[in-house]
């Protein structure tokens, strides 16, 4: 009596096949991608940290990236944008991307061809955090000025942001004579 689950057996030259290396590590490697966006040395090191053999690694992205399947220039332009729709600035951003192994023309392509006003972006994060009254001291202006540094915005956007929306400037550091 011929056994039933035979049939639904795969042979064994089509079930070698299906465990390849190669198979396996493309599989996981569309898996990461149908999550989300990964630039190519970040997805490179999420395989090899899951074991997949390193010439495995290597030929999968090459095929990925032959079928466009994984881009450092669309990754790059899907970062900046969701980062900058969470209040990050342009110094922050450009640091996690080069983190993650893209190259210095990708990252100041993808800059130069988003529409986001930076200073502008200072300013709103300023006000989501800390309401819409200006700093009234020098200390309550280093703590905002070091809270958008964090954020990573240049020394140009957090004055701009501190000052926004003000008919006074603020004091240089050299004299406060009117404390006194």
């Amino acid at each position: 009596m011929p056994d039933h689950n035979s049939a639904t057996q795969l042979p064994a030259a089509v079930a070698s096949a299906h465990d390849s290396p190669d198979r396996k590590t493309e599989l996981a490697a569309v898996r990461l991608l149908a999550r989300r966006e990964h630039g190519v040395e970040e997805l490179r090191r999420k395989l090899i940290s899951k074991k997949h053999p390193e010439d495995s690694v290597n030929r999968v992205l090459a095929k990925l990236q032959g079928k466009h399947l994984v881009s450092d220039d669309r990754y790059a332009a899907t970062l900046v944008h969701h980062q900058a729709k969470r209040g990050r600035g342009p110094v922050r951003i450009r640091s996690q991307l080069r983190q993650q192994g893209l190259k210095d023309e990708i990252i100041e392509d993808r800059f130069a061809s988003a529409s986001t006003d930076w200073t502008q972006l200072a300013v709103e994060v300023r006000r989501r955090k800390f309401g819409n009254s200006l700093p009234k001291t020098a200390v309550e202006r280093a703590k905002q000025a070091r809270f958008l540094q964090y954020r990573g915005f240049n020394a140009d956007q957090i004055r701009a942001a501190l000052k926004s929306g003000a008919d006074f400037d603020f004091p240089d550091s050299g004299s406060d004579t009117d404390s006194i």
